[in-house]
């Protein structure tokens, strides 16, 4: 059953999918041994962790290309996921592990969950299924059909916020907007909704952000990350120095870069040079070819989920696909954004690359699941043939 299933593998998916992991793993140990060394630990640490990881998620999607996707559709299993999601959520605001400036981790040993990163796939999944269950509603009487589901996806975002996690609030928000304006609401109901959306910020959001920094919960270490968006060389002896030695990193590599393994700002100049300036690394020591490759293999993956969610013949399977795009087109903008300076560093992952387990956990469900789609798509049109 499952060898029938796995020969409609698509691999205009899997292959690219692929060559990042191969990519991130061999990156992540170019970018951190030298660190690692320095500071007492073994430098094949992350290596293996990394590995570990990409061993994991490969077995992840192959668990979610094989299995039934009406399980993942069944009201038993999504309200389920929305208490586990909530009371974690809800546990790290309380007593969670703070990194990088936000109280969002829970530690579990050997790998650190991100209930940010699981909110993710939750909107996807949830979504999918409240908004094609209303499709015939959603055009004529959108906030009566779906104002529940909307709510509740609003919760989860401003949980996320509170962290405080900027990065991880705007990509789920943007999961959200997507979704909804692509369910067939009305591009008249989908300007209101956005505008509601920038009103609901604006009056409810911020002031209760500010409550929270006035209550010391946001720290200067989230407002630094925009003084030095603003001013990086002017700020470079301290909150600009990440984006100032980033940008020294992919100066340094140019076209063609200095070699794997001769970064020089990975030797304790670029914080986190696994993780979120990753791509910093990989500029200097591949150079620019390499980074517009890892870009173009991205894009591949995006466009074919774009493309599977377009001809997908019911309306669940296309919400999930432009979800699982708009994820990962997010997640890399940000990451690619905050190491060139264009937008705020946000601590956004780079999808498949960076070092970290629950990222890679989280995107490898969302590709199981278009994985899914598209096997059955696939069955679905040499049924028809026949």
């Amino acid at each position: 059953m499952l060898s029938k299933k796995f020969r409609f593998l698509d691999y205009y998916l899997v292959i690219p999918y692929l060559l990042l992991c191969l990519i991130g793993i061999v990156m992540v140990y170019s970018s951190s041994a030298d660190i690692a060394s320095q500071n007492g630990g073994s430098p094949t640490a992350y290596l293996i962790k990394q590995s570990l990881y990409v061993v994991m998620g490969l077995v992840v999607v192959w668990f979610i290309t094989a299995m039934n996707i009406k399980i993942l559709q069944s009201p038993r299993f999504l309200i389920l996921f929305a208490a586990v999601l909530l009371g974690a959520l809800l546990f790290v605001k309380l007593f969670g592990q703070a990194v990088n400036g936000a109280q969002g981790w829970i530690n579990l040993g050997v790998i650190n969950i991100q209930p940010a990163e699981v909110c993710k796939i939750f909107l996807i999944l949830y979504l999918g299924r409240m908004l094609s269950q209303h499709e015939n509603k959603i055009s004529t009487d959108f906030f009566s059909s779906v104002g529940g589901p909307l709510l509740l996806s609003i919760i989860f975002v401003v949980l996320i916020l509170i962290q405080p996690d900027l990065g991880g609030a705007v990509i789920n928000g943007a999961i959200i907007m997507i979704m909804m304006l692509a369910s067939g609401i009305s591009w008249k109901k989908g300007v209101i909704a956005i505008f509601t959306i920038i009103f609901g910020f604006v009056l409810v959001v911020l002031p209760l952000l500010s409550r929270v920094a006035q209550s010391g919960a946001i720290h200067s270490y989230q407002l630094q990350r925009i003084v030095a968006f603003v001013n990086p060389f002017g700020t470079a002896q301290g909150a600009g120095s990440q984006l100032v030695n980033s940008y020294y990193a992919l100066s340094n590599g140019g076209v063609f870069g200095v070699g794997l393994g001769n970064s020089i700002q990975k030797m304790g100049y670029l914080p986190e040079p696994n993780t979120d300036f990753i791509m910093a690394v990989i500029g200097e020591e591949l150079g620019l070819i390499t980074v517009v490759l890892i870009m173009c293999l991205l894009t591949i993956i995006v466009a074919r989920i774009i493309w599977l969610g377009v001809r997908s013949a019911d309306a669940y399977s296309s919400l999930v696909c432009y979800g699982v795009a708009t994820f990962i087109t997010i997640q890399t903008l940000f990451n690619v954004g905050g190491v060139t300076g264009l937008l705020p560093i946000t601590g956004v992952t780079f999808p498949f690359v960076s070092y970290g387990g629950s990222s890679m956990l989280v995107l490898c469900t969302a590709l199981g699941c278009v994985l899914n789609i598209s096997a059955r798509q696939a069955r679905s049109r040499l049924i028809a043939a026949v």
